[in-house]
């Protein structure tokens, strides 16, 4: 398994994040997710990073998968940081000519950056504890109830599985045409803003080519199994929530009341 970016792979396993309903682990990641952005204190990210933690030992997932999944947004965060901190008015903590980090900034900074790295990393727990069946099965259902309005569930829930599925896929095949590239002179480092740009055409065009293909590929082979969408097919594994899924979804009905308490208090 690739470990440059863990959102879209999965890690078979039998723990208790494993063996929860997908329908369960969908509906607590959102929930947490829009549950980080009501959070405006410390305590709140501390209640935050504890519900991560113990996900995230239930789960078994090894933490360099969850380390390994941050990385790819280091620029982004390092980016959202440096703009809060020298855009933001406040109380100047360094200054260099017109250029001034305030204290504001700093904080406001450091929380949107921890936002990221929470929001990346359950993000990741959900895919890393959910095969592609199972998580395609329980998107399905949640939508069901929009297919009166016209939604039509099952073929989104595939794609939006299959997008994830493929996240892995690209970025192992991005790495080996710029490795390729690179063999062959391809300077994708040196040079000015321009020039790097330029360089990412021979990587670019190549990939396009090649997700395509695949997707030409993947189109053929669904067809050739006699796939036809969601209508009248029966599925050999079914869901159903047990306790476990009770008990996971009372925690996050705490860990969100605790989250709301804290932020009105």
């Amino acid at each position: 398994m690739s470990r440059g970016l863990t959102v879209g792979q999965y890690l078979p396993g039998e723990s208790v994040i494993h063996r929860l309903d997908p329908r369960t682990k969908i509906a607590i990641v959102s929930v947490y997710v829009l549950a980080l952005f009501i959070i405006n204190n410390p305590w709140g990210y501390v209640a935050a990073v504890v519900f991560a933690v113990v996900a995230l030992a239930l789960s078994a997932v090894p933490l360099r998968y969850m380390l390994d999944g941050i990385k790819p947004i280091l620029v982004l965060i390092l980016l959202t940081l440096t703009l809060n901190v020298f855009m933001t008015p406040g109380t100047p903590i360094w200054r260099f000519g017109r250029v001034v980090a305030t204290r504001e900034g700093l904080i406001t900074g450091g929380f949107l950056a921890f936002r990221l790295i929470l929001l990346i990393a359950v993000t990741s727990l959900l895919t890393l504890t959910t095969s592609p069946v199972a998580l395609t099965d329980g998107l399905e259902r949640l939508l069901k109830p929009f297919a009166r309005l016209g939604l039509p569930a099952h073929e989104l829930a595939m794609m939006m599985t299959i997008a994830l599925r493929f996240i892995p896929t690209l970025l192992e095949e991005a790495e080996k045409i710029m490795k390729a590239q690179m063999a062959r002179g391809t300077d994708f480092e040196s040079g000015n803003l321009v020039r790097r740009t330029k360089a990412l055409i021979p990587l670019l065009v190549p990939l396009f080519i090649s997700s395509f293909r695949r997707a030409d590929e993947l189109a053929m082979a669904m067809e050739a199994r006699g796939y036809h969408g969601g209508a009248g097919r029966t599925r050999f594994r079914q869901l159903r929530v047990g306790p476990a899924d009770y008990v996971a979804g009372a925690v996050t009905a705490v860990f969100v009341a605790g989250l709301v308490y804290l932020r009105f208090r």
